[in-house]
Order: structure tokens, then C-alpha cells, then sequence
């Protein structure tokens, strides 16, 4: 390919834009149009039908079109397919899946008998663990199994001998087939008991009845053991659950035993269960009858009270009130109110409707409270050394489960009964607690004052009066106290809470009652409130051990208070985030704050009160980050601050916001995301001091956008992101060329020059390594557009910063095998042919470009033409390169390229061009790795732009361009 002189064709870009704007045409509307909705004809056909014959869903008329979608289908519609089969399908399944799905939509739904508002037991289970636990050493008795009556010898006394063996074994649990083991901490505990709920499991599998009825007995006898008495509650719960696994294993096996041939429906009656079953189901209640102790028969019989279904219509109504009855039997108070809230809790799944029951179990709690005076439960608690307060607390649990059994749906006016019963009690505290937290919180606030005045009489030495406030509080924050009272209702309880001296209980109380104030009253009361925590905290740093409930306490008061201007002008506000002093909870709390004011925050601001405030949050925020900081923390923190940086305004004081982005550049100057935003907003502060002034400056602001030009240019080179700084020279110096600054903006672009020898070859995106020459490639793209409206400089010679830029690519090391530098060559074409324009594409208010300056001189001209050859003779090379390398593929792709270059931007009057373009079209269709597709196009284009008054010389052109089939 011989060298060429190259010469740029002549553009009128006006005339250009007028022919491709398409042509106006009259559109008549007619039935159809694309956008009328389209009636669809569902057709099923008809079971029994003669073939063919088919009955319409729905009319439609006749004239109607046809949906394109569904004639696609055949009129088979493949989600209906995928149905139709799954119903052809449906009979085949097994009856044991069919039965065993059944049973789990069956407990489902009886689980949601009580309404989705009943707070269940298992979202209880986890508290209580937590709660109550303990570092003494327990005990558990595990059960030793015996091998006899696994196999007996047929014949006619088979019976007979199967229900000796098992009385025998279940004597043999009581004469001692167990072990002790001793010294177990709480989690070895913990895990034994889970060790008997899957050996119970396994031996329900494995048809060892028996079996499994002794681990439940053994389990159950471990509920009469108080010798580490905190532990109890947590121990309940964790035996409770081998019953209740026992209970359900029972029930579904009878159930199983009644669902044979067909399942036993949801609703079901005694008439529908099957002899069998009915047997089987007496016989586990004989079993359990001939249980020895009280206390394991009761919740035996208790797990299993369900069952009673099988047998009696009315079983369950019958057996609740003698389960109660029995109750009364067990002497420990403890346990008893523990073994009536399983009751309860079993009586709540399988009968809620059987109220009387619940109401009777309470009434028989009550005269328990009598027992714990006794002298018998005193000697117990002097002997484990634990307080009164302290063993009162361990009933909560139950009698705020049966409470809540109670109190479920219940009407108003038993409260007002509770509050009696209460009173002729005497106001006992622990059971005014449970009452305060089992009744709906709107019942409870209609009788705030009432509760106030009986817990003003309560005995303070048996359960402390700020616990009584707490839980009238967690009411009142859910439910509003008639207005006239909330004055006197937060006096009367800050009178005591203000008085509790331990700091953990007080901070307790108080972060309760933060929430009532903040939602009925001013700043004032809540600063009043905040200033009383600081007093109680603060004395031997006891803030220290509760900055979870300080952090509720923050929580809460962002709740209510959105308005920024009146949290920061709160005295006490920020002298109470002073009291974080642990780095990590101190920046969660900021953290908080910043994302409800990012999230609240609608109007700009310019508040000083909560400019500084929000400043001093930022900053601790920013003094976290560290060497070891991750990468998504520092991402989250720089966010929070961004969203902050972007709330400020001051108005059109231009100079004051950008004190303001000098300021916070020198507090940020760790987090890059962070003053990549202050570089954004200072360039936006020029544009719209350019928009302000009308694209003409005065002195004054000429002399402002130049600071922000420097404020950028300081404040870039900080950056570490190479590509971050790229782009912000680049953006920074069309800003600068925006607004007048032509030395700045040159400033900016030579510096981005600077810095491209620079990018490495690969950077990390996303945590992961990708070359970084695609990156380089758009970013070069975008600043040879830019090139096109910059104004040479007078001493610096014609085209020096399109030089710089193309000697800085001819010397950066590029990866192997790439074209990369070659199409940058092949881009800048474009951009120096656009130059050679008397009339530029695109220009800049009030600044000159290189079309005024140099006015079409020659000289300018034969300077980029000279540019564009050497370009074009680099190309050249590196084809033939490509050719001696056999790399068709790239060889094809990149003559394509230059060949769309000349097409577009060359003047193919010229013989040696013209010449070229055609031996680069042939090039590229030499090997046949040209879209075809692609080539008709280019070649329907050239002929339209033949017919154009001075592209006529385009059609010798396309009749030397010819199509090659692939071979």
C-alpha cells in the first residue's frame, strides 16, 4: 500500500442533520392499531368431546385480530401445560407423601387457629434461655435402656407377653435403670438434653415405643429437681421441648392410623377415626396412667392431650379441669406454676376456645403466691443464696405466659377484675408486672394513673417499682394515655425511676420511658431527660457497661425527632453522644444519626447549629478509619459523609460553600470518595456561577471560578485511583473551558497527559483484576472529543496537546498482541479531520476556538493533514504487521475500521484515497471474517450518499467494492 495524501472532505453539518431527521407521513387510524388492547380467546377442549370440537372460555368477535403472542403457541399456553400435567400427575403420588403433606398443612393450620396476633412460645423460648442461666454445677438422671422384649417368640400368648414386657420395663425406670451425671455446666446440660430429644427420635423410629416413653418420663422428673433454682426457667423450656416432640409424634401416629385408605379430614369427628386408632390412642393413656409420680404423669398426659380427639367429642373440655385440679397436688410454688404454664400452653394450641379452664389455672396460681413465704421455700432460698427479688423474678415467665392466655382477646373489663384480684392480693408486684404486660397495651394506657397509684402502694423489698415502671412504660410507648394525664403520668414515673440507684437498672427503666416522652412532649422534657442520664451515667464511667441501651436511647429520640435544627439545639444532646467512648459503638451511633438525617432531610441547609454538629459526627466518623478499616466500611462511612456534604447550600453565598468544601477537605482527607465529591461540587459551583452570570463574568466572579479551578487542581492530585484523577482533570478542565479559564483548563489537560504514562496495565475493579485498556480507551475517546473546542496556546505551537497526547500513546507500554494503540490513532482521525472544518461541530460560549483563531489557514491545514498521514502510515504498518503475524481475524476487523474512517471523514476525490479505501474494503473481506450483514449496510449507505449533489463521486467508489463469500 503506497503512502497517501490525505485531505478532509467538506462538512455542512446543518444540511446533514436536516436529511437524516426522518420524513413526516400522515398515519391513518383505522380498527387496528398496535396499541388498542387485544381480546384473547382462551379454548379448552372439552373432556368427552369428539375430536376437533372445541367450547370458548370467553367470546370474542370475530373481527377481532390475532394475538401475535398466542398464535406463536399453537394455542397452548405452556404454564397451562405445565399445570394440566401436574394434575395428570397428581394421582400417581404415594399415599404416604400425600399423607405426610397433609399432616404438615394440617398443623400448619392449627397452628394459626389462635390468629397471627398471639405472641407464641417458641419467640419466647430464646429469651428465657438467655435470661436465666446460671454457673453452678447441675445434674441430670439418663436413662439406661434395657434389651428386653425387642424380640418375641410367635405364637398365641404373643399379646399377652408384649404387654407384660412392657410393664416390666417401665418397672425396671423406676427401680433404678438410670445413671447420674454430675458437675455439668449449663452448656453440657443443655447438650444432654438435646442428646435425649434425638434418642427419642431414634426410638420412635426405630418402633421402640416403650422406649421413648421412658425418655419422656425420665425428662419429665428432671422439672421436680430446684437444686440451682436461677436455672429453672431455662431448664423448662428445654424439657418442654422433648415433650412437645413426644406429644407430636403420638398425634401423628394415630392420625397416620385414621388416614388409611383415605386422609382424615381438618374438622374431623370421632366417628371418623377407626377402631384401631381409637385403640391404640387408649392405650398410650393406660400407659400413661400407670405412671407412678404426679409430676411426670401430668405432663405426660399433658403432652399428649391432643389425642383426645380421637376419642371423646368432649375429652379435652373433661380432661383440662382435672389436670388443673391435679396441679394443687405438687407442693413447690415453682413448680407448680411452671407445670400450670404448660398447661396453659398446651391447652392454648390444642383449645383456646376453653377459657375457663385458663381462668381457673390462674385463680389457682394465686393462692400459690401464699406459698412463698412458707418456711419451707425461705429455708430453700437461704440455703442456694438467692434474694427474694431474685427468686420473684423466676416466676415471671409462667405467670406471664398464663397472663397472656388469658388476657388473649379478651374483653376490657377483665382487666378491670385483674386490677381487683391485684389489690385484695395486695398489690402484689410480681403479679402487677404480668398483668401490666399481658393486656393490650390500650387497655393498660386507658388506666395509666389507676396502675400508677397501685404500684406507688406496692411492697418495694419483694420486686422493685422501677421493673413495675418499665413495663407500664413498654405499654405506654405503644398506646397514647389520655392527654390530660401524660404530664403527670411521666412526673410520677420519672419520681422513681430518677431515684433507682443502680445504674444498669436505671438505664434499664429510663431508655423505656424515653420513647413516651419523645412521642408526647417538647425538646424541652426530652433534653430534661437526657441531662438526668447523663447525671446517672457518667459518676465511675458506668456508661461504660450500657452503651446498648444508650444506643436505644439515641434510636428512639431519632424516631420522633426529624427536625435536625431542634435536636442539635437540645443542650444535653451532644454531651450525651460524649458519652460513647468505645470507637466502635461511637461510630455506629453516628453512623445512625447520619442516615436519618440523610434519610429526613429534605430542604437544603446552611444552618450553622447543624452544620457543626453534623461536621463534628462526620469527623469522628472519619477519625475511625484506620490501616485495618475494610474496604466496605470505609465505602459505607464515605457515602454517609457524602450524603451529608450534598444536603449543605448556602445559597448563591458562592464563596461561603466553597469555605465550606475547603474546610471539609482538610476533615475528609482519608476517605477518596469523599473528595471526589468535593471536587464534583466545587465544579458545580463554577457552572452555576456561570448560569448565575449569564456566561458572562464580572471581575469578581472570574477571580471565584478560578479559585474553584485551583481548588481542583490542589485537591486531584491526592486522589490514588489513577482513573478517578484522569477523569476529574479531564471534567475539571471542560469546566474551566466553560467558564472562560483558558489557562486553567490547559493547566488541567496537560496534567491529565501527565498522568497517563501512569495507568498500569490492569487495575482492580470490584475486587478482582481486569485489564485496564478498555478503560484507557474511553477515557482517551472522550478527551480527543474535547481536544476539538480547546484553543491552541500561542506558545506552544499548532496542535501541541493532540501531539502530546499522541506521542504519549506511541510511548506507553501497551499489552501484547493489542491493537490498542492503532485504534486510538484510528479515533483521532475523526477529531483532526472535524478540525479542519471552517465550521465546527460543536463550540463553547465566548471562547474561541482553533476555527476563529486560525480562520481556515493553509498552514493549519497542511499541518493536520501532514498529522493524519503519518496517523494512516502508522496504521498501515501495523496492518502489514498483522499480515506477516497471520492474523487475519484483527487484520479484517481493524481495515474495517479505517476504512469507515475515510468513508466518513475522507475525501475520496482523491485518487490515492479512494484508492486506499478500496484496498482496505477488499482487506478486510479477504478472509471472509466480515459480517456480511454488516457489509450490505455499509454498501446501501454509500449508494445513498451517492446520490447526494457533491457525494457523486462515491458511486465509482461503491462500483470497485465488491461482496467476497465466506469460504
Amino acid at each position: 500500500m503506497a503512502a497517501v495524501q490525505w485531505r478532509s472532505r467538506g462538512r455542512n453539518y446543518d444540511a446533514e442533520l436536516q436529511r437524516c431527521r426522518p420524513e413526516a407521513a400522515l398515519v391513518e387510524f383505522g380498527d387496528y392499531h398496535p396499541l388498542k388492547p387485544i381480546m384473547v380467546t382462551d379454548t379448552k377442549t372439552r373432556r368427552g368431546a369428539r375430536k376437533g370440537s372445541t367450547s370458548s372460555s370467553s367470546s370474542s368477535s370475530s373481527s377481532a385480530p390475532a394475538d401475535p403472542l398466542s398464535s406463536m403457541l399453537d394455542g397452548t399456553d405452556p404454564l397451562s401445560m405445565f399445570a394440566a400435567a401436574s394434575a395428570t400427575e397428581a394421582p400417581a403420588m404415594t399415599h404416604s407423601s400425600s399423607t405426610g403433606d397433609l399432616g404438615r398443612k394440617r398443623r400448619e393450620k392449627e397452628e394459626e387457629a389462635v390468629g397471627l396476633d398471639f405472641e407464641h412460645w417458641s419467640s419466647k423460648r430464646g429469651e428465657i434461655l438467655a435470661r436465666f442461666t446460671t454457673t453452678e454445677k447441675l445434674s441430670i438422671n439418663l436413662f439406661m435402656g434395657s434389651d428386653r422384649g425387642k424380640a418375641l417368640s410367635p405364637g398365641s400368648s404373643a399379646v399377652s407377653e408384649k404387654v407384660r414386657t412392657r410393664l416390666e420395663e417401665l418397672d425396671d425406670l423406676e427401680e433404678g435403670s438410670q445413671r447420674e451425671l454430675l458437675n455439668l455446666s449449663q452448656q453440657d446440660y443443655a447438650n444432654r438434653i438435646e442428646e435425649l430429644n434425638q434418642s427419642l427420635k431414634e426410638a420412635w423410629a426405630s418402633d421402640q415405643k416403650v422406649k421413648a416413653l421412658k425418655i419422656v418420663i425420665q425428662c419429665s422428673k428432671l422439672l421436680s429437681d430446684t437444686s440451682v433454682i436461677q436455672f429453672y426457667p431455662s431448664k423448662f423450656v428445654l424439657i418442654t421441648d422433648i415433650l412437645d416432640t413426644f406429644g407430636r409424634l403420638v398425634y401423628d401416629r394415630i392420625w397416620t392410623m385414621c388416614s388409611d385408605p383415605r386422609p382424615l379430614p381438618d374438622g374431623f369427628t370421632v366417628e371418623d377415626v377407626n377402631d384401631t386408632a381409637k385403640e391404640t390412642c387408649l392405650n398410650w393413656f393406660f400407659k400413661i396412667a400407670s405412671i407412678r409420680e404426679l409430676l411426670p404423669r401430668l405432663y405426660v398426659e399433658a403432652a399428649i392431650l391432643k389425642c383426645n380427639r380421637f376419642l371423646n367429642k368432649s375429652g379435652i373440655q373433661e380432661t383440662l379441669p382435672r389436670l388443673t385440679a391435679m396441679i394443687r397436688g405438687i407442693g413447690d410454688p415453682l413448680v407448680a406454676a411452671y407445670t400450670r404454664a404448660y398447661l396453659c400452653r398446651v391447652g392454648m394450641e390444642v383449645a383456646p376456645h376453653l377459657k375457663d379452664s385458663l381462668n381457673r389455672n390462674f385463680f389457682d396460681l394465686l393462692g400459690t403466691f401464699r406459698q412463698i413465704s412458707a418456711e419451707s421455700v425461705q429455708n430453700q432460698l437461704v440455703l442456694q443464696r438467692v434474694e427474694v427479688p431474685e427468686y420473684l423474678t423466676l416466676y415471671s415467665p409462667a405467670i406471664n405466659w398464663i397472663l397472656q392466655c388469658i388476657a388473649y382477646r379478651a374483653p376490657e373489663p377483665l382487666l378491670t377484675e385483674m386490677m381487683e384480684r391485684c389489690k385484695t392480693l395486695g398489690n402484689n408486684a410480681l403479679l402487677l408486672n404480668s398483668v401490666m404486660r399481658a393486656f393490650r397495651p390500650e387497655f393498660v394506657a386507658a388506666r395509666a394513673t389507676d396502675f400508677i397509684s397501685m404500684i406507688k402502694e406496692c411492697d418495694e423489698s419483694g420486686f422493685p417499682k422501677h421493673l413495675l415502671f418499665g413495663s407500664l412504660g413498654r405499654s405506654l410507648a405503644c398506646a397514647d394515655p389520655p392527654e390530660s394525664e401524660r404530664l403527670t403520668i411521666l412526673n410520677e414515673a420519672w419520681k422513681v425511676i430518677t431515684k433507682v440507684r443502680s445504674p444498669q437498672d436505671y438505664v434499664n427503666c429510663a431508655e423505656i420511658w424515653v420513647e413516651f416522652t419523645c412521642r408526647h412532649f417538647t425538646k424541652r422534657e426530652v433534653n430534661t431527660v437526657l441531662a438526668d442520664i447523663i447525671k446517672h451515667m457518667t459518676p465511675d464511667r458506668a456508661f461504660e457497661d450500657a452503651y446498648p441501651q444508650l444506643q436505644s436511647v439515641i434510636r428512639k429520640i431519632l424516631t420522633y425527632l426529624h427536625d435536625f435544627s431542634v435536636l442539635f439545639s437540645m443542650e444535653r444532646f451532644l454531651p450525651f453522644l460524649d458519652m460513647f467512648q468505645k470507637d466502635s459503638v461511637r461510630v455506629e451511633v453516628c453512623k445512625s444519626i447520619m442516615e436519618v438525617f440523610i434519610r429526613h432531610q429534605v430542604e437544603l441547609t446552611r444552618d450553622p447549629v447543624i452544620l457543626n454538629a453534623m461536621l463534628h459526627i462526620c469527623k469522628t466518623m472519619h477519625d475511625s478509619v484506620n490501616a485495618l478499616t475494610l474496604e466496605d466500611e470505609k465505602r459505607s462511612l464515605a457515602l454517609l459523609i457524602i450524603g451529608f456534604i450534598r444536603m449543605v447550600s448556602f445559597g448563591r453565598d458562592f464563596e461561603q460553600q466553597l469555605s465550606f468544601c475547603v474546610e471539609a477537605r482538610a476533615t475528609f482527607c482519608n476517605l477518596e470518595p469523599v473528595l471526589v465529591q468535593l471536587i464534583h461540587t466545587v465544579n458545580q459551583l463554577a457552572m452555576e456561577t456561570l448560569r448565575v452570570m449569564r456566561g458572562s463574568h464580572s471581575r469578581k466572579t472570574a477571580a471565584f471560578v478560578r479559585a474553584c479551578a485551583a481548588y481542583s487542581f490542589i485537591t486531584i492530585p491526592s486522589l490514588s485511583s489513577i482513573f478517578s484523577r484522569l477523569s476529574l482533570y479531564l471534567l475539571s478542565g471542560q469546566v474551566a473551558l466553560a467558564n472562560q479559564c483558558l489557562s486553567q483548563s490547559d493547566a488541567f489537560l496537560q496534567a491529565a497527559v501527565s498522568v497517563l504514562p501512569e495507568v498500569p496495565r490492569s487495575i482492580s475493579v470490584e475486587g478482582k483484576l481486569r485489564s485496564s485498556e478498555s478503560f484507557l480507551l474511553d477515557f482517551i475517546n472522550n478527551f480527543l472529543a474535547t481536544l476539538l473546542v480547546v484553543p491552541d496556546h500561542p506558545e506552544h505551537g499548532v496542535l501541541y496537546l493532540v501531539r502530546g497526547l499522541l506521542n504519549m500513546v506511541q510511548d506507553y507500554t501497551w499489552e501484547d498482541n493489542s491493537d490498542a494503540k492503532v485504534r486510538v490513532y484510528v479515533s483521532a482521525l475523526p477529531v483532526l479531520a472535524a478540525m479542519s472544518q471552517e465550521t465546527y461541530l460543536y463550540s463553547i460560549p465566548k471562547v474561541d476556538s482553533n476555527e476563529t483563531l486560525y480562520g481556515g489557514d493553509p498552514k493549519f491545514l497542511s499541518e493536520i493533514n501532514k498529522l493524519c498521514e503519518t496517523l494512516i502510515g502508522q496504521i498501515l504498518d501495523h496492518l502489514k504487521a498483522l499480515g506477516r503475524d497471520e492474523n487475519p481475524r484483527r487484520q479484517g476487523a481493524l481495515a474495517f475500521s479505517l476504512f469507515g474512517v475515510l468513508l466518513a471523514h475522507g475525501d475520496l476525490r482523491n485518487n490515492k484515497l479512494s484508492q486506499l479505501a478500496v484496498n482496505l474494503w477488499n482487506l478486510s473481506h479477504k478472509h471472509g471474517f466480515c459480517e456480511t450483514r454488516i457489509s450490505v449496510r455499509t454498501l446501501e449507505f454509500i449508494k445513498h450518499q451517492a446520490q447526494q449533489p457533491d457525494m457523486a463521486h462515491l458511486s465509482d467508489t461503491v462500483q470497485r467494492l465488491a461482496l467476497q463469500s465466506r469460504t
